[in-house]
């Protein structure tokens, strides 16, 4: 923690650390949401949101990820990425950003944006095996969708409860 720290001294301003995908279980003092919100509280940095890596992982390690999401320090997500993923089993997928991205992932989408309830850019990442660019923007169409609706319909109750 005190690299993040010293980094962020020297730039002048705070680093956005991304939640990572992981495929091996250690025994650990803490769960992977208590380690990304002490860190992000030890150092005041910022959370960049990989919505693939926490599907990823609630996946192949058996946890729900609306739960973990919760539990992330949300007022400090600053951007979003999206991708897809290799299934190797019915036991493992793999973060690849080389496919498209499936419903659940996208329904894991529109929660997170339901519970951040505010705008934050959101990036589509494919690394490889790049479709046409007609299936990318489809793609990232259904990203503004569901980001533009879920947005809007918070406005619309927050105007109606008030």
């Amino acid at each position: 923690m005190d690299n993040i720290k010293q980094v962020q001294d020297i730039l002048g301003r705070r680093l956005i650390l991304e939640n990572g995908s992981y495929y091996t279980v250690l025994k650990a003092e803490m769960t992977e949401a208590e380690f990304i919100g002490e860190i992000v509280k030890r150092t005041d940095c910022e959370l960049l949101l990989d919505v693939n890596n926490v599907y990823v992982n609630s996946f192949n390690h058996k946890y729900d990820a609306k739960n973990f999401l919760l539990s992330l320090p949300l007022e400090k997500i600053k951007y979003i990425h999206m991708a897809g993923h290799y299934k190797v089993n019915k036991h493992l997928i793999i973060d690849t950003h080389g496919a498209e991205i499936i419903d659940p992932v996208f329904d894991l989408y529109k929660y997170a944006f339901e519970n951040l309830q505010r705008d934050v850019p959101v990036l589509l990442e494919r690394d490889f095996n790049i479709p046409e660019m007609k299936v990318l923007q489809e793609e990232i169409q259904s990203l503004r969708q569901i980001k533009q609706e879920t947005l809007k319909t918070q406005t619309v109750q927050s105007t109606q409860s008030v």
